[in-house]
């Protein structure tokens, strides 16, 4: 592409180079450049891009934008841009020539259901005869493509890249998972999004955000800032039940009418929700609803279980219908799901006692689990869990004493815990534990050889196989085993060296030894 049609769009207060200029490729990333790419240095939280010119131009770079190019030598060519990071976005849009007429795009995000929502639109866009193209926690996922990202959101040059591909190979619908990093980073302005969906808000990334006010403030820039494809009002599909939700409908309020006509939905179980349950079910087999929606009822039937999963459902189905899909095709769809990766996932063993692995890893997602979980056993909870590493410590104790509270036996461990000390963030998961009223109990065998343990209580294994395995040793017949905050990750983070562990294979292994 010359770089005249690439900078189209793109506001610039110098620029050196001639307009005539080929661009192969765009990298933001020093190691991604190529002989001729355009390298865009970017100021983020951590690092700054102006830091890695050099490398750039030694792999290749025949054009740097920049917002200091005082340090790109004379005779390369520079472009000077007041904020580096807007460029890009604008810069990825134009090289890969995303169009808004390109498909329908529907962005998700909350702090919980993300995922699943995602997969449930996903199964009804199928269902419906459309293509649909996922980019989310678990993969970026489209006809012929599976693709393992990072970032639940990835950076722009990704994702433009992703939306560029997904058009190409006919993708008439996009579901994206809306993390409040990429919000607040501004990853996702350039996308055209028809339809945006909230699912709830409580804490987490309190790392990241100074707030809960903060953490909110970004989630709402999905319904508040963006450009909407070819000049087509936006829906908004909104939990009415959420506090926060109930906040931001008030914010949209002041700009337009509530009601499908204008743009809003709003889901829930409350009496006053335009997509609610006029009457449902929930157990061990699944869920049960008649949805009452402002275009029909629906007869909904999933495999899904828990009250959490009953909201992801509403949530899914007020961006179908803001979608146009017809009724049969949303209650083929969710009833074809049968399930999410990690997200309350069996693992079949031998045991007596299911397992289950579940991606909980907020205060809030472990709740909904264990409160999901409660009314289907007749014997005890047994919740294996940690807290990763470099993330919101506060909520740490949090976890601790609602594990201790709403389970019976707790099994502290290790997560993701990166660059902190493993047993450091176990203590502060204790301090949770302890508070809530738990007592410890050791299994008495050093060898680590499994004992039985009909008790309550709860001990701490920061080896995360080896509390899997004890875990597993000591449940009976009408237990649960739920373990949790990984979910669907095949790795771990220890001292920064990224391995490859997945809580599936570890019960397999584990189960495996058990007599």
């Amino acid at each position: 592409m010359i770089l005249s049609e690439l900078l189209r769009g793109v506001s610039f207060d110098y620029c050196s180079a001639s307009p005539d200029d080929d661009i192969s490729g765009i990298a933001d990333d020093s190691r991604s450049v190529r002989p001729g790419y355009m390298f865009v240095a970017v100021r983020g939280s951590s690092e700054d891009g102006h830091a890695y010119i050099t490398p750039a131009l030694a792999a290749g770079a025949s054009c740097i934008v920049a917002e200091d190019i005082r340090i790109i030598p004379g005779d390369v060519s520079a472009v000077k841009v007041a904020d580096s990071r807007k460029a890009l976005i604008q810069l990825a849009s134009n090289f890969f020539r995303i169009r808004p007429a390109n498909m329908i795009l529907i962005g998700v995000t909350g702090t919980n259901g993300k995922t699943t929502t995602a997969y449930l639109i996903e199964s009804v866009i199928a269902s419906a005869g459309f293509i649909s193209g996922v980019i989310g926690t678990v993969n970026y996922r489209y006809p012929g493509k599976i693709v393992r990202g990072s970032n639940t959101t990835p950076d722009p040059i990704v994702l433009a890249s992703l939306l560029r591909d997904m058009a190409d190979t006919g993708v008439t619908h996009a579901v994206m998972e809306v993390s409040s990093h990429a919000l607040d980073q501004r990853r996702v302005d350039g996308c055209p999004f028809r339809i945006a969906v909230f699912t709830n808000l409580s804490r987490d990334h309190l790392d990241y955000h100074d707030s809960m006010d903060s953490y909110f403030k970004a989630k709402t820039r999905l319904f508040q800032e963006f450009e909407y494809a070819g000049g087509l009002p936006p829906y908004a599909a909104i939990n009415a039940d959420d506090r926060r939700g109930k906040e931001l409908i008030g914010m949209l309020e002041k700009s337009r009418r509530t009601g499908v006509e204008s743009g809003i939905i709003t889901f829930g179980l409350s009496e006053g929700c335009m997509v609610r349950p006029r009457s449902h079910s929930i157990g061990i087999e699944g869920i049960r609803a008649l949805i009452s929606t402002p275009a029909c009822e629906l007869e909904i039937e999933s495999s899904l279980i828990g009250r959490f999963n009953l909201y992801n459902i509403l949530a899914a189905v007020s961006a179908c219908i803001a979608g146009g899909i017809d009724p049969v095709s949303i209650a083929a769809g969710i009833r074809k799901l049968k399930g999410v990766p990690g997200r309350l996932e069996k693992v079949e063993t031998k045991l007596p006692a299911p397992v289950l692995i579940d991606y909980a890893h907020s205060p809030d997602a472990l709740f909904n689990v264990l409160d999901t979980l409660r009314p289907l056993t007749s014997g005890r909870i047994i919740t294996v869990f940690g807290c990763g590493g470099d993330r919101d410590k506060g909520k740490r104790p949090q976890m601790g004493a609602i594990a201790a509270r709403m389970s019976d036996v707790v099994v502290i461990t290790s997560d993701n815990p990166r660059t902190e000390e493993p047993l450091s963030i176990a203590r502060r998961i204790e301090e949770g534990v302890v508070e809530a009223g738990m007592r410890p109990f050791n299994l008495c065998e050093p060898s680590g050889t499994q004992t039985s343990f009909s008790g309550s209580g709860y001990m701490m294994e920061i080896d995360r196989a080896a509390a899997i395995k004890k875990a597993l040793g000591i449940a009976e017949s009408g237990d649960i085993v739920l373990i949790a905050g990984k979910g669907h990750e095949d790795y771990q983070i220890i001292g920064g060296v990224k391995r490859h562990f997945d809580d599936r294979e570890a019960v397999l292994a584990a189960t495996g030894d058990i007599k």
